[in-house]
């Protein structure tokens, strides 16, 4: 186990440069999560901290260490990929060790530990098979195994739930997360999928751009995202917008509205407004919730209920022409074209000087 460090990391390609000066700070045996969208340079940033890609610029330290000019087999890590990267004509048994048997490894040392990796992964009954005849979620628990036999000082993980169905998706998660827990080792993981990031994570580092958006623990970059690019790429549905304007400010409080919005305050969190401005209000389908006529602080019409047994998602158009959606926690017939009245805390809502 060990900690890791990124400062001020960048990659260029010719003169294009995608990652543009990346500061991350990993603790010893913390589960780490890249997550952003496409082409936002996770798995670029992975590879580096592997020895994959070069890197450009900037120091990454590995256990204290500078490991920029080090070969990938003596960094101390262990990298489990999307496409599995297991070989067919081997056995389970024989995947799993082949880093041992690379390094010419003792077959008491290979027994030893590839028994110990298989009761870890609840794998034992395995070990004789070839890939071919195993599912998904088995091919990529055989490629964790391979990972766990070299004793990593960190796991590193490029997206390895990609390939599987949704179903497997989920116990696979809570593999990694059971994994992780048992080992008590620095695990990075790159992902597009913010429910995994929030599962799995200790910490979050979203980035977009090659940039790093915002990093901190996932309830934290929930409720208190840092822009809104944050607050619109973490949360399921994602958090509605609505352009507002700035009627007046405090110390404390901003009061907008729009043609849809009744006049609210709401707390700007020391972001700078000034009156007049055409701000972002970000509000959470879950804080939405259906009032009477004549109530609520918003006001549209149904386009499509969506009834999902535990929660009921409701599109609603606006007066204005925007559009927001609310996620009620109970099965709800709302049936379209239906005038409907909406009201939220302005507490939990957020406002954000910046324009979508």
């Amino acid at each position: 186990m060990a900690d890791v460090k990124l400062r001020e990391i960048r990659k260029s390609y010719g003169k294009v440069e995608v990652i543009k000066g990346v500061d991350i700070d990993i603790k010893d045996g913390e589960f780490v999560v890249f997550v952003g969208p496409s082409g936002c340079g996770k798995s670029t940033l992975l590879r580096m901290i592997a020895g994959l890609e070069d890197i450009t610029d900037g120091t990454l330290e590995i256990d204290g260490a500078r490991v920029n000019d080090l070969e990938p087999s003596k960094r101390g890590i262990a990298m489990v990929f999307q496409s599995y990267a297991i070989f067919p004509h081997m056995t389970v048994r024989e995947n799993v060790a082949f880093g041992l048997t690379i390094n010419r490894a003792s077959k008491a040392e290979k027994d030893e530990k590839v028994g110990q990796a298989a009761r870890i992964l609840q794998m034992e009954h395995l070990l004789d098979r070839r890939p071919s005849e195993l599912s998904g979620g088995q091919r990529q628990r055989v490629a964790i195994g391979r990972a766990i036999v070299r004793n990593p000082k960190v796991f590193l993980f490029d997206e390895p739930l990609s390939n599987l169905d949704a179903a497997l998706r989920m116990d696979m998660r809570m593999e990694i997360g059971k994994l992780h827990q048992d080992l008590g080792a620095s695990m990075i993981y790159v992902t597009h999928d913010q429910v995994e990031a929030m599962t799995l994570a200790d910490k979050i580092v979203v980035l977009k751009d090659g940039l790093v958006m915002q990093a901190g623990a996932p309830m934290d970059l929930y409720h208190e995202p840092a822009n809104l690019f944050v607050a619109g790429f973490l949360g399921a549905p994602s958090m509605n917008f609505l352009d507002v304007t700035v009627h007046d400010l405090n110390d404390k409080t901003v009061s907008v509205s729009n043609a849809s919005l009744d006049k609210i305050e709401v707390p700007h969190k020391g972001r700078h407004f000034e009156v007049g401005q055409t701000a972002t209000l970000g509000i959470r389908p879950q804080h939405m919730q259906p009032v009477g006529d004549g109530m609520g602080k918003l006001h549209g019409k149904v386009i499509l209920s969506e009834r999902l047994g535990s929660e009921t998602v409701i599109d609603i158009a606006l007066a204005d022409g925007g559009k927001v959606i609310a996620a009620l926690a109970e099965d709800s017939i709302q049936k379209p074209g239906a005038v409907t009245n909406f009201d939220f805390d302005p507490n939990q809502a957020h406002i954000f000087p910046e324009t979508r």
